[in-house]
Protein backbone atom coordinates (compact mmCIF):
# COMPACT_ATOMS: atom_id res chain seq x y z
CA UNK A 1 0.00 0.00 0.00
CA UNK A 2 1.30 3.61 -0.72
CA UNK A 3 2.21 5.28 2.16
CA UNK A 4 0.79 8.71 1.15
CA UNK A 5 -2.71 8.02 1.80
CA UNK A 6 -5.50 10.54 0.91
CA UNK A 7 -7.19 9.27 4.40
CA UNK A 8 -5.84 6.94 7.44
CA UNK A 9 -7.51 4.09 8.45
CA UNK A 10 -8.58 3.34 11.97
CA UNK A 11 -7.29 0.80 14.32
CA UNK A 12 -10.56 -1.45 13.64
CA UNK A 13 -10.12 -1.28 10.20
CA UNK A 14 -6.50 -2.11 10.28
CA UNK A 15 -7.39 -4.81 12.51
CA UNK A 16 -9.96 -6.34 9.72
CA UNK A 17 -7.47 -5.94 7.35
CA UNK A 18 -4.15 -7.07 9.36
CA UNK A 19 -6.33 -10.62 10.26
CA UNK A 20 -7.24 -10.99 6.40
CA UNK A 21 -3.89 -10.52 5.52
CA UNK A 22 -2.78 -13.12 7.87
CA UNK A 23 -5.20 -15.79 7.39
CA UNK A 24 -4.87 -15.43 3.81
CA UNK A 25 -1.30 -15.97 3.78
CA UNK A 26 -1.27 -18.77 6.36
CA UNK A 27 -4.84 -20.61 5.26
CA UNK A 28 -5.59 -19.93 1.93
CA UNK A 29 -1.90 -19.43 0.30
CA UNK A 30 -0.53 -22.29 0.59
CA UNK A 31 -3.82 -24.10 -0.59
CA UNK A 32 -4.69 -21.64 -3.59
CA UNK A 33 -2.12 -23.76 -6.25
CA UNK A 34 -4.03 -27.05 -5.63
CA UNK A 35 -7.70 -26.17 -5.54
CA UNK A 36 -7.05 -24.04 -8.88
CA UNK A 37 -5.76 -27.72 -10.22
CA UNK A 38 -8.51 -29.31 -8.67
CA UNK A 39 -11.13 -26.57 -9.05
CA UNK A 40 -12.69 -27.91 -5.62
CA UNK A 41 -14.74 -26.01 -3.55
CA UNK A 42 -12.63 -25.13 -0.57
CA UNK A 43 -15.24 -25.73 2.02
CA UNK A 44 -12.91 -26.10 5.21
CA UNK A 45 -11.26 -22.39 4.07
CA UNK A 46 -14.31 -20.54 3.78
CA UNK A 47 -15.96 -21.84 6.69
CA UNK A 48 -13.10 -20.49 8.87
CA UNK A 49 -13.77 -17.39 7.01
CA UNK A 50 -17.38 -17.68 8.22
CA UNK A 51 -16.15 -18.14 11.52
CA UNK A 52 -14.00 -15.22 11.19
CA UNK A 53 -16.56 -12.72 10.48
CA UNK A 54 -15.39 -12.73 6.97
CA UNK A 55 -18.82 -13.43 4.91
CA UNK A 56 -21.00 -10.96 6.68
CA UNK A 57 -18.86 -8.53 7.19
CA UNK A 58 -21.31 -5.36 6.63
CA UNK A 59 -24.38 -7.68 7.90
CA UNK A 60 -25.75 -6.60 11.86
CA UNK A 61 -24.23 -8.58 14.58
CA UNK A 62 -28.24 -9.55 15.37
CA UNK A 63 -28.22 -11.43 11.92
CA UNK A 64 -24.96 -13.30 12.30
CA UNK A 65 -22.73 -10.87 10.55
CA UNK A 66 -19.70 -8.22 11.97
CA UNK A 67 -21.25 -5.02 11.68
CA UNK A 68 -18.90 -3.19 10.22
CA UNK A 69 -18.70 -0.96 6.62
CA UNK A 70 -17.44 -1.42 3.47
CA UNK A 71 -14.13 -0.06 3.61
CA UNK A 72 -13.58 -2.87 6.34
CA UNK A 73 -15.23 -5.07 3.76
CA UNK A 74 -13.00 -4.02 0.98
CA UNK A 75 -9.57 -3.80 3.10
CA UNK A 76 -10.56 -7.80 3.93
CA UNK A 77 -11.51 -8.12 0.57
CA UNK A 78 -8.61 -7.37 -1.13
CA UNK A 79 -6.15 -9.14 1.54
CA UNK A 80 -8.09 -12.64 0.37
CA UNK A 81 -7.77 -12.07 -2.96
CA UNK A 82 -4.00 -11.28 -2.74
CA UNK A 83 -3.86 -14.93 -1.88
CA UNK A 84 -6.37 -16.10 -4.29
CA UNK A 85 -9.18 -14.89 -6.09
CA UNK A 86 -11.22 -17.84 -6.14
CA UNK A 87 -11.26 -17.35 -2.53
CA UNK A 88 -12.29 -14.00 -2.78
CA UNK A 89 -15.70 -14.61 -5.28
CA UNK A 90 -16.69 -16.46 -2.72
CA UNK A 91 -16.79 -14.05 -0.27
CA UNK A 92 -17.80 -11.45 -2.34
CA UNK A 93 -20.94 -12.92 -3.67
CA UNK A 94 -21.75 -14.07 0.30
CA UNK A 95 -21.25 -10.69 1.31
CA UNK A 96 -22.68 -8.43 -1.60
CA UNK A 97 -24.81 -9.89 -4.21
CA UNK A 98 -26.53 -12.13 -1.63
CA UNK A 99 -26.84 -11.11 1.56
CA UNK A 100 -26.93 -7.05 0.84
CA UNK A 101 -30.25 -7.69 -1.54
CA UNK A 102 -31.61 -9.22 1.45
CA UNK A 103 -30.34 -6.96 3.75
CA UNK A 104 -31.90 -3.64 1.65
CA UNK A 105 -35.38 -4.88 0.41
CA UNK A 106 -35.98 -8.32 2.88
CA UNK A 107 -38.80 -8.34 5.55
CA UNK A 108 -37.81 -9.38 8.73
CA UNK A 109 -38.76 -12.52 8.77
CA UNK A 110 -36.40 -12.68 5.51
CA UNK A 111 -33.33 -11.08 7.04
CA UNK A 112 -33.86 -14.06 10.01
CA UNK A 113 -34.05 -16.84 7.87
CA UNK A 114 -31.62 -16.13 4.79
CA UNK A 115 -29.25 -14.10 6.07
CA UNK A 116 -28.89 -15.18 9.57
CA UNK A 117 -27.45 -18.93 8.43
CA UNK A 118 -25.00 -17.16 5.79
CA UNK A 119 -23.92 -14.43 7.13
CA UNK A 120 -22.11 -16.47 10.13
CA UNK A 121 -20.72 -18.51 7.68
CA UNK A 122 -22.75 -21.63 7.87
CA UNK A 123 -24.19 -21.72 4.75
CA UNK A 124 -23.50 -20.67 1.26
CA UNK A 125 -25.45 -17.69 -0.41
CA UNK A 126 -26.07 -17.09 -4.00
CA UNK A 127 -26.87 -14.93 -6.54
CA UNK A 128 -28.84 -15.68 -10.31
CA UNK A 129 -29.94 -13.12 -12.82
CA UNK A 130 -27.75 -14.23 -16.06
CA UNK A 131 -29.75 -16.82 -18.29
CA UNK A 132 -28.29 -18.09 -21.39
CA UNK A 133 -29.87 -15.61 -24.15
CA UNK A 134 -29.80 -12.92 -21.02
CA UNK A 135 -26.75 -11.04 -19.84
CA UNK A 136 -26.38 -8.03 -19.76
CA UNK A 137 -30.02 -7.25 -21.54
CA UNK A 138 -31.96 -8.63 -18.22
CA UNK A 139 -35.23 -7.71 -19.67
CA UNK A 140 -34.97 -10.25 -22.34
CA UNK A 141 -34.92 -12.96 -19.94
CA UNK A 142 -36.77 -15.96 -20.70
CA UNK A 143 -37.78 -17.41 -16.79
CA UNK A 144 -40.84 -17.03 -15.58
CA UNK A 145 -42.50 -17.18 -12.47
CA UNK A 146 -46.07 -17.64 -12.21
CA UNK A 147 -48.32 -16.75 -9.24
CA UNK A 148 -50.14 -19.65 -7.84
CA UNK A 149 -52.23 -19.27 -4.80
CA UNK A 150 -50.11 -18.29 -2.02
CA UNK A 151 -47.07 -19.46 -4.47
CA UNK A 152 -44.96 -18.55 -7.28
CA UNK A 153 -44.59 -21.60 -9.79
CA UNK A 154 -41.12 -21.21 -11.61
CA UNK A 155 -39.49 -22.35 -14.80
CA UNK A 156 -36.48 -21.52 -16.55
CA UNK A 157 -33.15 -22.12 -16.33
CA UNK A 158 -30.41 -20.07 -15.15
CA UNK A 159 -26.41 -20.15 -15.91
CA UNK A 160 -23.21 -18.80 -14.54
CA UNK A 161 -24.15 -19.19 -11.02
CA UNK A 162 -21.17 -18.60 -8.57
CA UNK A 163 -21.67 -20.79 -5.85
CA UNK A 164 -24.75 -22.32 -7.65
CA UNK A 165 -23.26 -26.18 -7.12
CA UNK A 166 -22.76 -25.42 -3.24
CA UNK A 167 -25.26 -23.13 -2.22
CA UNK A 168 -27.88 -23.24 0.40
CA UNK A 169 -29.68 -20.58 -0.86
CA UNK A 170 -30.56 -18.32 -3.50
CA UNK A 171 -31.77 -14.89 -4.93
CA UNK A 172 -33.22 -15.55 -8.09
CA UNK A 173 -34.51 -13.28 -10.53
CA UNK A 174 -37.68 -14.28 -13.16
CA UNK A 175 -39.80 -12.57 -15.40
CA UNK A 176 -43.67 -12.08 -13.52
CA UNK A 177 -44.81 -9.66 -16.17
CA UNK A 178 -43.32 -10.22 -19.98
CA UNK A 179 -44.92 -7.34 -21.05
CA UNK A 180 -43.31 -5.15 -18.91
CA UNK A 181 -39.45 -6.10 -19.78
CA UNK A 182 -38.01 -4.72 -16.75
CA UNK A 183 -40.61 -3.43 -15.14
CA UNK A 184 -41.62 -7.16 -15.08
CA UNK A 185 -39.25 -9.00 -13.05
CA UNK A 186 -39.49 -10.08 -9.68
CA UNK A 187 -36.29 -11.29 -7.22
CA UNK A 188 -37.36 -14.15 -5.16
CA UNK A 189 -35.50 -16.23 -2.13
CA UNK A 190 -34.95 -20.18 -3.38
CA UNK A 191 -33.50 -22.78 -1.10
CA UNK A 192 -31.49 -25.82 -2.39
CA UNK A 193 -33.41 -29.17 -2.33
CA UNK A 194 -36.70 -27.61 -3.24
CA UNK A 195 -38.78 -29.70 -5.36
CA UNK A 196 -38.37 -28.76 -9.24
CA UNK A 197 -34.97 -27.18 -8.31
CA UNK A 198 -31.52 -28.96 -10.26
CA UNK A 199 -28.20 -27.87 -10.43
CA UNK A 200 -26.44 -28.03 -13.65
CA UNK A 201 -23.10 -29.17 -14.54
CA UNK A 202 -19.99 -27.55 -12.93
CA UNK A 203 -18.32 -25.37 -15.02
CA UNK A 204 -14.38 -25.79 -16.69
CA UNK A 205 -13.33 -22.05 -16.44
CA UNK A 206 -10.19 -20.14 -17.31
CA UNK A 207 -9.57 -18.84 -13.74
CA UNK A 208 -11.18 -18.44 -10.31
CA UNK A 209 -11.42 -22.42 -10.58
CA UNK A 210 -11.70 -23.49 -7.13
CA UNK A 211 -15.26 -20.96 -7.13
CA UNK A 212 -18.04 -23.53 -8.38
CA UNK A 213 -20.05 -22.24 -11.00
CA UNK A 214 -22.76 -24.29 -12.69
CA UNK A 215 -26.26 -23.47 -14.51
CA UNK A 216 -29.61 -23.80 -12.45
CA UNK A 217 -32.91 -25.57 -14.06
CA UNK A 218 -36.38 -24.87 -12.32
CA UNK A 219 -39.26 -27.02 -13.54
CA UNK A 220 -42.04 -26.52 -11.84
CA UNK A 221 -40.62 -24.91 -8.46
CA UNK A 222 -42.77 -24.07 -6.29
CA UNK A 223 -41.57 -21.49 -3.81
CA UNK A 224 -43.73 -20.03 -1.25
CA UNK A 225 -44.94 -15.88 -1.73
CA UNK A 226 -43.38 -14.92 1.66
CA UNK A 227 -40.26 -15.94 -0.66
CA UNK A 228 -40.49 -12.88 -2.83
CA UNK A 229 -37.98 -10.67 -2.53
CA UNK A 230 -39.76 -7.05 -2.55
CA UNK A 231 -42.79 -6.47 -4.85
CA UNK A 232 -43.87 -8.05 -7.85
CA UNK A 233 -42.07 -6.13 -10.93
CA UNK A 234 -39.25 -4.71 -8.21
CA UNK A 235 -36.76 -7.87 -9.40
CA UNK A 236 -34.54 -5.20 -12.01
CA UNK A 237 -34.00 -2.31 -9.27
CA UNK A 238 -32.99 -4.67 -6.89
CA UNK A 239 -30.51 -6.82 -8.97
CA UNK A 240 -29.31 -3.82 -10.32
CA UNK A 241 -28.97 -2.15 -6.51
CA UNK A 242 -26.88 -5.13 -5.74
CA UNK A 243 -24.99 -5.29 -8.64
CA UNK A 244 -23.71 -1.62 -7.79
CA UNK A 245 -22.40 -3.30 -4.39
CA UNK A 246 -21.12 -6.04 -5.94
CA UNK A 247 -18.78 -3.80 -8.73
CA UNK A 248 -17.12 -2.15 -5.64
CA UNK A 249 -16.25 -5.89 -4.33
CA UNK A 250 -14.70 -6.93 -7.91
CA UNK A 251 -13.23 -3.85 -7.75
CA UNK A 252 -11.28 -4.75 -4.48
CA UNK A 253 -11.15 -8.43 -6.58
CA UNK A 254 -9.00 -6.84 -8.83
CA UNK A 255 -7.20 -4.57 -7.04
CA UNK A 256 -6.24 -7.81 -4.46
CA UNK A 257 -4.96 -9.62 -7.95
CA UNK A 258 -3.19 -6.82 -9.10
CA UNK A 259 -1.20 -6.04 -5.79
CA UNK A 260 -0.19 -10.01 -5.59
CA UNK A 261 1.06 -9.86 -8.95
CA UNK A 262 3.07 -6.69 -8.82
CA UNK A 263 4.61 -7.64 -5.43
CA UNK A 264 6.44 -10.47 -7.74
CA UNK A 265 7.51 -8.86 -10.33
CA UNK A 266 8.95 -5.94 -8.06
CA UNK A 267 10.91 -8.58 -6.27
CA UNK A 268 12.02 -10.15 -9.47
CA UNK A 269 12.83 -7.03 -11.10
CA UNK A 270 15.47 -5.85 -8.18
CA UNK A 271 16.65 -10.15 -7.51
CA UNK A 272 16.90 -11.10 -11.09
CA UNK A 273 20.15 -9.97 -12.94
CA UNK A 274 20.97 -9.68 -16.59
CA UNK A 275 24.23 -8.11 -17.99
CA UNK A 276 25.49 -7.79 -14.80
CA UNK A 277 22.84 -5.71 -12.92
CA UNK A 278 19.51 -6.03 -11.99
CA UNK A 279 16.55 -6.25 -14.62
CA UNK A 280 14.46 -3.43 -13.50
CA UNK A 281 17.79 -1.02 -14.04
CA UNK A 282 16.82 -1.62 -17.80
CA UNK A 283 14.34 1.56 -18.29
CA UNK A 284 11.92 -1.32 -20.54
CA UNK A 285 11.66 -3.27 -16.98
CA UNK A 286 11.53 -0.38 -14.77
CA UNK A 287 9.14 1.50 -16.27
CA UNK A 288 6.49 -1.22 -16.48
CA UNK A 289 6.89 -0.75 -12.45
CA UNK A 290 6.14 2.72 -13.20
CA UNK A 291 3.20 2.01 -14.50
CA UNK A 292 1.95 -0.64 -12.54
CA UNK A 293 2.42 1.02 -9.36
CA UNK A 294 0.17 3.82 -10.67
CA UNK A 295 -2.52 2.34 -11.89
CA UNK A 296 -2.67 0.01 -8.85
CA UNK A 297 -3.00 2.86 -6.09
CA UNK A 298 -5.38 4.98 -8.57
CA UNK A 299 -6.93 1.49 -8.84
CA UNK A 300 -6.76 1.65 -4.52
CA UNK A 301 -8.49 5.48 -4.71
CA UNK A 302 -11.35 4.75 -6.58
CA UNK A 303 -12.33 1.23 -5.06
CA UNK A 304 -12.16 2.73 -1.41
CA UNK A 305 -13.50 5.71 -2.43
CA UNK A 306 -16.51 3.47 -3.94
CA UNK A 307 -16.50 1.76 -0.47
CA UNK A 308 -17.02 5.08 1.06
CA UNK A 309 -19.69 6.27 -1.42
CA UNK A 310 -21.63 3.16 -0.58
CA UNK A 311 -21.57 3.53 3.08
CA UNK A 312 -22.99 6.71 2.17
CA UNK A 313 -25.73 5.72 0.63
CA UNK A 314 -26.70 3.72 3.97
CA UNK A 315 -27.13 7.26 5.82
CA UNK A 316 -29.12 8.88 3.20
CA UNK A 317 -30.12 6.39 0.31
CA UNK A 318 -28.11 8.39 -2.45
CA UNK A 319 -27.14 6.22 -5.49
CA UNK A 320 -23.11 5.44 -5.75
CA UNK A 321 -23.77 3.16 -9.15
CA UNK A 322 -21.20 6.32 -10.76
CA UNK A 323 -18.45 5.43 -8.15
CA UNK A 324 -19.11 1.55 -8.18
CA UNK A 325 -18.72 1.68 -11.78
CA UNK A 326 -15.34 3.86 -12.04
CA UNK A 327 -13.88 1.57 -9.49
CA UNK A 328 -14.37 -1.60 -10.95
CA UNK A 329 -13.68 -0.50 -14.99
CA UNK A 330 -10.45 0.92 -13.89
CA UNK A 331 -9.36 -1.81 -11.16
CA UNK A 332 -10.51 -4.64 -13.55
CA UNK A 333 -8.33 -3.58 -16.48
CA UNK A 334 -5.50 -2.66 -14.21
CA UNK A 335 -5.56 -6.04 -12.64
CA UNK A 336 -5.25 -7.42 -16.43
CA UNK A 337 -2.68 -5.10 -17.86
CA UNK A 338 0.03 -5.64 -14.17
CA UNK A 339 -0.84 -9.35 -14.20
CA UNK A 340 -0.12 -9.23 -18.53
CA UNK A 341 3.25 -7.28 -17.28
CA UNK A 342 4.33 -9.21 -14.08
CA UNK A 343 4.04 -12.66 -16.51
CA UNK A 344 6.06 -10.35 -19.24
CA UNK A 345 9.06 -9.55 -16.75
CA UNK A 346 9.60 -13.37 -15.02
CA UNK A 347 9.86 -13.97 -18.73
CA UNK A 348 9.43 -18.19 -18.98
CA UNK A 349 9.14 -18.59 -15.31
CA UNK A 350 5.84 -16.54 -15.81
CA UNK A 351 4.63 -18.85 -18.06
CA UNK A 352 5.49 -21.23 -15.31
CA UNK A 353 2.69 -23.04 -13.08
CA UNK A 354 5.93 -22.93 -10.24
CA UNK A 355 4.99 -19.86 -9.65
CA UNK A 356 1.18 -18.62 -8.71
CA UNK A 357 1.98 -15.54 -11.86
CA UNK A 358 -0.19 -17.29 -14.42
CA UNK A 359 -2.57 -17.90 -12.02
CA UNK A 360 -2.88 -14.32 -11.12
CA UNK A 361 -3.46 -13.63 -15.12
CA UNK A 362 -6.15 -16.00 -15.86
CA UNK A 363 -8.31 -14.67 -12.42
CA UNK A 364 -7.74 -11.18 -13.71
CA UNK A 365 -9.67 -11.38 -16.66
CA UNK A 366 -12.75 -12.32 -15.16
CA UNK A 367 -12.93 -9.12 -13.51
CA UNK A 368 -13.55 -7.37 -16.76
CA UNK A 369 -16.40 -9.59 -17.45
CA UNK A 370 -18.47 -10.80 -14.34
CA UNK A 371 -20.95 -8.55 -13.09
CA UNK A 372 -21.27 -6.07 -15.65
CA UNK A 373 -18.08 -5.95 -18.67
CA UNK A 374 -16.27 -2.82 -19.07
CA UNK A 375 -18.26 -2.18 -22.05
CA UNK A 376 -21.07 -1.93 -19.62
CA UNK A 377 -19.08 0.23 -17.11
CA UNK A 378 -18.42 2.67 -19.98
CA UNK A 379 -22.09 2.36 -20.81
CA UNK A 380 -23.21 3.61 -17.40
CA UNK A 381 -20.51 6.11 -16.58
CA UNK A 382 -20.69 7.73 -20.19
CA UNK A 383 -24.63 8.21 -19.78
CA UNK A 384 -24.80 9.01 -15.88
CA UNK A 385 -22.16 11.66 -17.60
CA UNK A 386 -24.39 12.97 -20.09
CA UNK A 387 -27.53 12.74 -18.40
CA UNK A 388 -28.87 9.56 -20.75
CA UNK A 389 -31.86 6.95 -19.92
Amino acid sequence: MSKSMLFSLSEEHKMIRDAARDFAQNEIAPIAAEFDESGEFPHATIKKMGGMGFMGIEIPEEYGGAGMDTLAYVLALEEICKADAAHGVIMSVNNSLYCHGIMKFGTEEQKKKFITPVASGKSIGAYSLTEPQSGSDAGTMRSRARRDGDSYVLNGRKSWVTSGPVADYYVVFMMTDPEKRQKGISAFLVEAGTPGLTRGKKEPKLGIRASATSELIFENCRVPAANRLGEEGDGFKIAMTVLDAGRVGIAAQALGIAEAAYEAARRYAVEREAFGQPIGAFQGTGFKIADMKTRIEASRLLTYNAALAKEKSKQDGSRYSLEASMAKLFASETAMYVTHQAVQIHGGMGYSKELPLERYFRDAKITEIYEGTSEIQRLVISRMELGLK
